[in-house]
Order: C-alpha cells, then sequence, then structure tokens
C-alpha cells in the first residue's frame, strides 16, 4: 500500500498547523489591539511618538542599537528589583512602533523606561559622543559620527545641545540625528500602570517592634 500521499498530507497539515498557531494567530490578536484610555490622565496609550523622536527611531534602527539593548522588562529575574521599569512589558507598549526593537541581547542595559530615568538631554548626547566620560568602564562605542567638533575658541553661537570638552578643547556641535536619537530615547516611557501590566505598590515598612515589658517603675 503506497503511504506517500496521506504522508504528504500530514506533513501539509502540520506546517499550517504551525504557520497559523506560530504567526498568524499571534498577528490576528495583537494586531487588533488599540490603544487604551487610561482613567488616571483621560489620555490614550500608547501615544504616537513626536515627530522628532519617531525620526529618531529610524537612526535606533539604522544603527542597530537593538544588537545590544533590549526593551522590555521581563517577568523574571530580578528586572524590575534592579530599576529597569515599575511593570513588566507588555504588547501594548509597543503599538505604535513598526518594527519593533525588543532586541534580545543586554550588552547594555534595558532601555524599555530609559526615558523616565534620563531626561538631561546634554548628559544623553554626551553619552553618545563619548560613553566612557559619561559611565566609566562602558563598553559601548562612541558614536562620534553623529557630532561635529571645532575649536572650543571658535565663536559658533549657542547651538541645541553642543557642550564644550574642556580636557579635549573642543566644542562638541550634535547633527540632527544625534539630536533625534536623543529625541526616541527621551520618549521611551513604561512608567504608567496598564490592566493588564499593573505597578505592583511598594511593599510597608515592617513596624517598629514593641518594647519590651519591664517591671521597673515609671519615672
Amino acid at each position: 500500500m503506497n503511504n506517500g500521499p496521506l504522508l504528504f498530507l500530514g506533513i501539509l497539515v502540520t506546517l499550517v498547523s504551525s504557520f497559523w498557531g506560530l504567526l498568524l494567530a499571534p498577528q490576528l490578536q495583537i494586531g487588533r489591539q488599540q490603544p487604551v484610555l487610561l482613567e488616571a490622565t483621560g489620555e490614550t496609550y500608547p501615544q504616537p511618538r513626536p515627530g522628532m523622536a519617531q525620526q529618531g527611531a529610524e537612526v535606533y534602527r539604522s544603527l542597530g542599537c537593538a544588537a545590544c539593548h533590549s526593551q522590555q522588562v521581563r517577568g523574571f529575574g530580578g528586572d524590575r528589583e534592579r530599576g529597569l521599569g515599575p511593570r513588566i512589558s507588555v504588547a501594548q507598549d509597543s503599538l505604535q512602533d513598526y518594527p519593533v526593537q525588543l532586541g534580545s541581547v543586554r550588552v547594555g542595559p534595558d532601555l524599555a523606561n530609559y526615558g523616565s530615568q534620563h531626561t538631561n538631554e546634554a548628559a544623553i548626547l554626551l553619552h553618545l559622543y563619548a560613553p566612557q566620560k559619561a559611565m566609566p568602564g562602558s563598553i559601548m562605542p562612541p558614536y562620534r559620527f553623529l557630532f561635529e567638533t571645532h575649536d572650543s575658541a571658535t565663536n559658533l553661537g549657542a547651538k541645541d545641545g553642543s557642550f564644550l570638552l574642556t580636557d579635549e578643547k573642543k566644542l562638541v556641535v550634535p547633527k540632527p540625528d544625534a539630536l533625534k536619537l536623543s529625541a526616541y530615547l527621551r520618549s521611551l516611557k513604561t512608567d504608567m500602570a496598564l490592566y493588564e501590566a499593573p505597578i505592583p505598590k511598594a511593599p510597608k515598612p515592617a513596624p517598629s517592634p514593641a518594647p519590651a515589658a519591664t517591671n521597673a517603675p515609671a519615672k
């Protein structure tokens, strides 16, 4: 008896089922999600990223930042305890991003909630230009091609994000892509509670122990 057709049919059904279960079903479930209304603020979440931040997402992608940084606070491994974010990451966080830059390796720190923890643009730009100056011991490569340098005595006038490196006697001026990337990083925030990802309440401090009983007369 020739079982070839049945074997072929079984393989085909298995492949179709796997394709449906692993790809199509999640796409239908997540792809239908819409921004939700936050009762606490009356705003929808997630909001579309502002124009410069959205352009910065493309700079982030083009530089391959997701190869060393993740954007997902996990529910295991002590991510929240290490201060990576107040809650775990969920699909809702990425509705406005395409392609999603979740990453999977943490050569550098997770960036899911970076914008809530870092608001100083000058410090962020310095980190991009000279990571080891901003964070001694960092293994992050410098992205100096995103900046222009000038003699510190040159009178260029004030420019957005420019800063002076006194030890190198250089005036560092960010190019547009550096400002866009900084805007994108500052837009990464997951500090709002969601129905499917509430922010756990801080544990109450332990009560002070009651004083030991004593028979000594009151003073």
